[in-house]
């Protein structure tokens, strides 16, 4: 995050302009709407100005800016088409810690003019930080269709009763609650239908039959998918924006992580090897404590919570003291990291089976069925693998499947790092320690793996390895 998005209060507040030609002119547009004084230092004014000027709009000295014209001014904007006295302009108003914005200039700014969906008193504003106005504004386009002119209107109808919803309710969390369930019910089509004064009087008797009691508490245990926040479904997203805390683990991406609701508390509880933030055990009864306290808990897991990630055993407990859940199945890494690979799990030429293990190394052994998996026309999905990888490849070959038997392994599946190796049983190990490669990791092993060359076609932002890539073999 370049720029902290904030909305200041300049009403009633002096602003300066320096610049008077079109650009100039929006900016003070904007200015005037937000209920500032605006002072502009210009030696000439645009048509439009000059009618703002006659009907006492705005003040203006015609000369050019000079340092002095900082006296008691809470805001700067400079907009002339003449760099270097943009430059003056934001150097003397930094030295006296007046915020300043330099037209087209985000290096001479210390914020930003963002663009804007008016929907007042709600506002929606939207930056890119100067890099792409267009972009921005192509963005507010989209919201301006899909956000109605009444919600204007439901703003102010929720303003009026802020303050007795206040009143009623001692305890926050209660409050919160009462109006996200207000606000995506009925309300808000009654608004739409131009019936205000029917909601009103429909906020009202919601909020005369409902007590004020502690909220009772609930986990939500979610699947956060393979990586990319593009994969979480709708449910999970409505979830992460209702959680008071989340509990979340090793295998949740930052950019996850940061479309939960912005004040839910959170708490990490990944597991590393020989590294456990808590216990498994700690784990369970932190989730019961909490919701226990009233809390909504997010539960959130990498992949699904019901595949390798225990989910079951935090459920079980929360089912054992009473505790409501939800569960909200993510996309596991075996389908979500394949797909991205370009590496189908069954093949009608390939694979007619899949079966997914954990690789867990264990005493430099791992205990898993290799007769049942080094079986043909299958695909194995391994979780967990990657420092187990030289013996699960060399225990795959002595139960039976041949060292040329096409293996890849896979970093960060699914995101703009993932990285992909490909070999065989034989040389996979080899290939994956040149490439330096770091958890999360998914391996996969059988003769699916052939077809990535042909359909791998997800472009991650890094340049993605790939190495002894074997060719399919022709069709007979």
């Amino acid at each position: 995050m370049d720029f902290l998005p904030i909305f200041l209060n300049i009403s009633n507040r002096t602003c300066l302009v320096v610049g008077g030609g079109e650009v100039a002119t929006r900016k003070i547009m904007l200015l005037l709407e937000a209920g500032a004084q605006v002072y502009v230092v210009s030696p000439k004014l645009d048509a439009a100005l000059d009618e703002y000027l006659v009907h006492g709009r705005i003040n203006h000295c015609a000369g050019y800016f000079q340092p002095e014209h900082l006296e008691n001014i809470a805001l700067v904007i400079a907009a002339t088409n003449d760099r270097t006295v943009n430059q003056q302009v934001s150097e003397a108003a930094r030295q006296r810690q007046i915020p300043v914005n330099v037209v087209d200039d985000p290096d001479l700014c210390t914020f930003i003019m963002p663009s804007i969906v008016d929907r007042s008193p709600l506002l929606i504003a939207i930056s890119s930080g100067g890099q792409s106005p267009v972009l921005a504004r192509l963005l507010r386009a989209q919201l301006e269709i899909m956000i109605p002119a009444a919600y204007a209107r439901l703003a102010a109808i929720a303003g009026k009763f802020r303050q007795r919803v206040k009143q009623h309710f001692t305890h926050p969390e209660k409050r919160r609650i009462f109006w996200e369930k207000t606000l995506q019910g009925p309300l808000t089509e009654m608004v739409l239908a131009g019936k205000d004064q029917v909601a009103q009087d429909y906020l009202l008797q919601s909020l005369q039959h409902q007590k004020d009691e502690p909220p009772q508490g609930e986990v939500y245990l979610v699947g956060a998918g393979p990586g990319s926040p593009d994969l979480l479904t709708f449910r999970a997203m409505r979830l992460m924006q209702r959680a008071d805390v989340v509990v979340y683990d090793r295998l949740v991406s930052p950019a996850i992580l940061n479309l939960v609701r912005r004040d839910a508390a959170r708490i990490y509880a990944g597991k590393e090897r020989n590294r456990h933030t808590l216990k498994q055990e700690s784990i369970n009864q932190l989730l019961v404590r909490l919701a226990q306290e009233g809390k909504r808990v997010l539960r959130l897991k990498g992949g699904d919570p019901f595949i390798f990630g225990r989910g079951g055993e935090e459920i079980e407990t929360l089912a054992s003291y009473h505790i409501p859940f939800q569960v909200v199945p993510g996309i596991t890494a075996a389908s979500g990291v394949a797909a991205y690979a370009g590496i189908p799990l069954t093949h009608r030429d390939y694979a007619q089976s899949c079966i997914f293990v954990t690789g867990h190394l264990k005493n430099n052994t791992i205990d898993l069925d290799w007769p049942y998996l080094a079986r043909p026309n299958q695909t194995i999905v391994i979780y967990m693998g990657l420092l187990g990888l030289p013996v699960l490849c060399q225990q795959l070959v002595a139960h039976g499947l041949p060292d040329t038997t096409p293996a890849a392994i896979i970093q960060q599946g699914t995101t703009q790092q993932q990285k992909i190796v490909i070999g065989t049983l034989n040389t996979l190990p080899r290939l994956a320690a040149t490439a330096n490669l770091t958890p999360p990791t998914l391996i996969i092993v059988g003769e699916v793996v052939r077809l990535h060359k042909t359909l791998a076609w997800f472009e991650p932002a890094e340049e993605t390895a790939q190495a002894d890539i074997i060719p399919l073999e022709p069709e007979t």
